[in-house]
């Protein structure tokens, strides 16, 4: 019997993608509101009782109020806002992330989808948290750069729209001076850091797309580690992931520059170990579409791995 899916918020960027990767497939049955009905919460209710799993794409309060029309127990969520990400009884969607992190998914009635962010900040600096070469008491940084499309509408429209009042001609742009994103506290807790981290996120004048990195000086961590080291323990931790590789050392010393753009429009995340071994200096980077692994792509995966589907259906 084919599983029904209703995604509350299908017409946003995240829905849309979201839709994109599960049109056609013959072991789900969609259930959609036409325009005029998506805003009536009684047509909201009815379409998430009928629901086998229900994909939350709406902002934080929305994605809240939605979980009060549940009626049915058996109705399971996927929410890919921030609202639940650190919250207790929600298991974090971020399949990758440790060794049972499927299992657990699998089994849960409650998802919250990883921003995309931690996407990439946690799969760098988790394993070196868990294996010591990062105490977990250190000062980590995390840089990053994102397509305009992680701000959803109205950054778009900054962006694209020459007619919005918020219209831009920046090419690149810093934001969160004040220190404080909705990101960070889903950074502390999955990385296993004991203090949050200092963000320095960015964005860019492209679309979709996402550099996220962890700056380390080699020569003043504890435990002795060169850039081998880590590129090693990197592609242990992913080897069995079908969506996670590390880059070789040969494929980062090749390189000259990395594009944020690069792995659009799939579900992959690619890790780069660069270094300097002379200088005792490395900068790891994670590299991923916002939309995709960071979003869209992802809460398919969990989808597949909540109904029993191959994780890769779709993506």
């Amino acid at each position: 019997m084919a599983t029904k899916v209703f995604i509350d918020g299908e017409a946003g960027t995240t829905g849309l993608q979201i839709r994109a990767r599960l049109d056609q497939r013959p072991d789900l049955t969609m259930i959609r509101l036409d325009e005029a009905r998506r805003k009536s919460e009684a047509a909201r209710r009815e379409a998430i009782n009928e629901a086998d799993v229900v994909i939350l794409c709406l902002p934080d309060d929305a994605a809240v109020d939605a979980l009060s029309l549940i009626e049915r127990r058996s109705v399971r969520v996927i929410d890919a806002s921030t609202a639940h990400r650190t919250a207790q009884g929600w298991t974090y969607g971020f399949p990758e992330m440790a060794r049972d992190q499927r299992e657990t998914i699998a089994s849960s009635r409650r998802v919250t989808n990883p921003g995309c962010y931690p996407t990439g900040a946690i799969a760098l600096i988790r394993p070196l948290v868990e294996h010591g070469i990062i105490p977990a008491g250190w000062p980590v940084t995390i840089n990053a750069v994102s397509g305009y499309s992680g701000g959803g509408k109205s950054l778009i429209a900054a962006f694209e729209d020459p007619q919005a009042a918020s219209y831009t001609h920046d090419h690149f742009r810093l934001y969160a001076l004040g220190l404080g994103h909705k990101h960070i506290a889903e950074m502390q807790r999955y990385t296993g850091l004991h203090q949050p981290p200092l963000f320095a996120p960015s964005v860019g004048r492209f679309a979709q797309g996402m550099l996220v990195e962890v700056p380390l000086q080699l020569w003043a961590l504890p435990k002795a580690a060169g850039t081998d080291d880590i590129r090693a323990l990197l592609a242990a931790t992913y080897a069995d992931s079908r969506f996670v590789e590390v880059a070789s050392r040969a494929e980062c010393e090749g390189l000259a520059s990395l594009d944020p753009e690069g792995l659009n429009g799939t579900n992959r995340l690619k890790l780069f170990v660069f270094g300097n071994d002379k200088l005792r200096q490395a900068r790891l980077v994670a590299l991923l579409d916002n939309l995709g692994k960071g979003a869209s792509g992802q809460a398919v995966q969990n989808l597949n791995i909540m109904i029993g589907a191959d994780e890769a259906t779709g993506l």
